[in-house]
């Protein structure tokens, strides 16, 4: 009886260490998400920060947490697996431009 007490509790923990990684995601993400969506250069607004930028911070969010939980667990496998992904993830990000400036956000040369 006490076991599933104690991996009922190990499993709630873990989701709301996911749920809490995810909420640091996304607010480190919007202060980009918002430049990007309010519109830079003549009110253009990307609407792939919104589409590209939330998921990719959310999962990064939650990945990193139970990266980070499984460590501290000393559940190896898991963790290796989960800093996989979140390099993934990274990678997709930087690749697709949701992690870096927005194109409209950077500044220009001389012409503009």
């Amino acid at each position: 009886m006490e076991t599933r007490r104690q991996e009922a509790l190990t499993g709630t923990a873990g989701c709301a260490i996911a749920v809490l990684g995810a909420l640091v995601g996304m607010a480190v993400w919007l202060p980009y998400g918002r430049r990007g969506l309010s519109g830079a250069f003549e009110g253009e607004t990307a609407p792939v920060v919104f589409l590209l930028g939330v998921p990719v911070m959310l999962l990064g969010g939650a990945t990193a947490a139970l990266a980070l939980f499984a460590l501290v667990r000393s559940r190896w496998r898991p963790a290796l697996g989960l800093l996989a992904a979140l390099t993934a993830l990274a990678a997709f990000g930087y690749g697709f431009d949701v992690l870096g400036a927005p194109r409209a956000l950077k500044d220009c040369d001389s012409p503009c």
